[in-house]
């Protein structure tokens, strides 16, 4: 193999995607995103429904995930639920799927939960969240809170194999909180 198997990115700023993947599996730590030629960001697109949607954001330049805000006042019952409307289509990176999912300080603070949470990467309607209370309490969301946030995730498309069995593993059918009895 005449390729070297160690290369210092930092001397290597123009390395494609392709190429950072290559070299990057034996790798700690690899800074991505903003730090890439223009043309190698993956980009997540969206667009607004209507003039009550708001842009996805992040809450910080290392967030996760960004927030989606409500598009509209809605209420959601105690023990109850509510499809919440952000107004937006979005438009996933190739090979990934979008998550939403739950913003901590809505968990701790009023027992909030998101459900339902994938958006296919073919998905192009009004992006929807499920918020579930489990408080005592009606919820109130006003236009433009912070709802959840979206994780865009890589995503892998088995091809499906029916088999007359499975391979062994120690384990075996065991779940439920069979790994925590010995």
């Amino acid at each position: 193999m005449d390729e070297p198997s160690v290369v210092n990115v930092t001397e290597q700023k123009d390395l494609t995607p392709a190429e950072i993947l290559r070299v990057g599996l034996n790798c700690k730590f690899l800074k991505l995103g903003n730090n890439m030629p223009a043309a190698d960001q993956i980009t997540l697109k969206f667009t607004r429904l209507s003039e009550h949607a708001f842009p996805p954001v992040k809450g910080s330049e290392k967030a996760a995930g960004f927030d989606l805000k409500s598009a509209y006042d809605y209420t959601v019952p105690a023990h109850g639920k509510g499809l919440i409307k952000t107004d937006l289509q979005i438009e996933l990176p190739s090979g990934c799927y979008g998550r939403v999912a739950p913003r901590s300080g809505l968990a701790v603070k009023n027992f909030i939960d998101v459900g339902a949470g994938v958006i296919d990467e073919d998905y192009r309607g009004n992006v929807g969240v499920v918020l579930f209370n489990h408080s005592d309490q009606d919820f109130i969301v006003r236009k433009g809170d912070r709802i959840a946030q979206l994780i865009c995730e890589k995503i892998y498309y088995p091809v499906l194999e029916e088999v007359t069995s499975l391979s062994e593993t120690k384990r075996s059918d065991g779940g439920f909180g069979s790994t925590g009895t010995q």
